[in-house]
């Protein structure tokens, strides 16, 4: 399953989550934790103008339940492999993640 371990220390208040976007998909959901701790997140919205980061946001803030000002593009702004950094805590997102069934695969 999905640990804390996912999220890295990032400064007081702050983590740093490893992405890879799946742009263009067929439905915007979270899909499963890779061995090397990157969150699989594949959203509808095409990858232009930013519209890809923004449903990303959009939907990691939903599932979190967090602003989506809690959350910004670290690294990888045009790519598909992002970093995130997010105010919260590890143990309460990665606990969200267990209980919806999003495992390390």
């Amino acid at each position: 399953m999905a640990s804390a371990d996912l999220f890295r220390p990032a400064g007081p208040g702050r983590l740093r989550l490893q992405v890879k976007l799946t742009p263009k998909a067929a439905a915007n959901r979270l899909q499963e934790v890779t061995p090397d701790l990157v969150l699989k997140v594949s959203v509808t919205a095409v990858p232009e103008n930013g519209k890809a980061n923004a449903a990303l946001i959009a939907l990691l803030a939903k599932f979190w339940k967090l602003p989506k000002s809690a959350f910004a593009i670290e690294s990888g702004a045009t790519d598909r492999r992002k970093v995130l950094l997010i105010e919260g805590d590890a143990n309460e997102l990665a606990a969200r993640l267990e209980q919806e069934g999003i495992g390390i695969s």
